[in-house]
């Protein structure tokens, strides 16, 4: 067997729906950065267990990692639940000499084995994490379990539902409010790694001044300025046209043989037949006052933890 010798040394955590997909793909393109060709290849989430997922998650989540291997040369593809440790480093061979290696998954800031994993498998790792206001960040996570059948209750129904769920975790519930609560979750990398290894972003920032925040994310990563930037929005929010249609759908996993079927040209075509952008469900007052009450505690205790003051996200 041919000794590999390219580690990762770069990984986007956290938090999903905060514009991680965004970073990811300005990234990717850049001559001195390799990334995985699974975008979220989930491995070192440890405590995160296929055998728990609930059917729709299931149905609607690439899990034949053993077909995907085989299939030389490995295609792009969005995510998968990587375990094996081989598997995983293959991931890499493709990487030739850029100074960034590296991956993107999200499940790595909410889970509790993440961060020691990566610590351990490589101490000098750069670690961005990425936060967005959590009730922002909240009501685009329902958009998106809207988009792929996970619900179709409205959002204050489908976050009481969430909440009194007895089974939790990834791929088990939702994880609408648990998601949004950072302080636990930055925690964990912040008494892990020094402060030149570890960067917090701000969505707000990479939504109203780009340019400025990946000058600042190349500089920590030491490698050149990106040019050119595209300003492409990766990831926009759409919902389903036809709710119940959707949910039986997901639960199917029709979606997933239409994928491997069709190809990308054609599924794009049903993407926009099949949701709609544009006049998307609004996050209402009173919605809005109940998820700051939800989040006061956890921002205030954010904003300590980052010297930073964040009681915007409340107000």
């Amino acid at each position: 067997m041919t000794e590999r010798k390219t580690i990762p040394n770069f990984f986007i955590v956290g938090a999903a729906k905060a514009g991680t997909t965004s970073l990811y793909h300005y990234l990717k393109s850049h001559p001195q950065v390799f990334f995985s060709p699974i975008k979220e290849p989930n491995y070192f989430a440890s405590d995160i267990r296929v055998e728990d997922f609930c059917t729709t998650y299931r149905m609607n989540t690439f899990l034949d990692v053993d077909t995907y291997f085989r299939d030389q040369p490995l295609k792009e593809i969005q995510l998968s639940f990587v375990k094996d440790h081989n598997q995983y480093l293959s991931l890499f061979d493709e990487s030739s000499n850029e100074k960034i290696v590296g991956e993107c998954s999200t499940s790595y800031l909410y889970s509790s084995e993440a961060a020691n994993q990566i610590k351990r498998y490589n101490p000098e790792a750069r670690i961005v994490i990425v936060l967005r206001n959590p009730v922002e960040r909240t009501f685009s996570h329902y958009q998106m379990a809207l988009r792929y059948g996970h619900t179709n209750l409205n959002f204050r129904k489908a976050i009481d539902k969430d909440l009194k769920q007895k089974k939790k975790g990834w791929g088990i519930s939702e994880l609408f409010i648990e998601l949004s609560m950072y302080e636990e979750q930055i925690k964990r990398y912040l008494e892990l790694f020094p402060a030149d290894q570890l960067k917090i972003l701000y969505f707000d920032d990479l939504k109203e001044r780009p340019v400025d925040l990946l000058d600042e994310l190349t500089t920590f990563l030491g490698i050149n300025p990106i040019e050119n930037l595209s300003g492409e929005k990766y990831n926009v929010g759409s919902i389903p046209r036809f709710k119940k249609l959707n949910t039986l759908v997901a639960r199917s996993g029709i979606r997933e043989i239409v994928k491997k079927s069709l190809g990308p040209k054609p599924v794009d075509t049903l993407k926009k037949t099949f949701y709609k952008k544009g006049n998307l469900p609004e996050l209402r007052p009173d919605e809005r006052r109940f998820l700051n009450s939800l989040f006061k505690e956890d921002v205030l205790a954010v904003s300590k933890l980052l010297d930073r003051d964040l009681g915007h996200w409340i107000d």
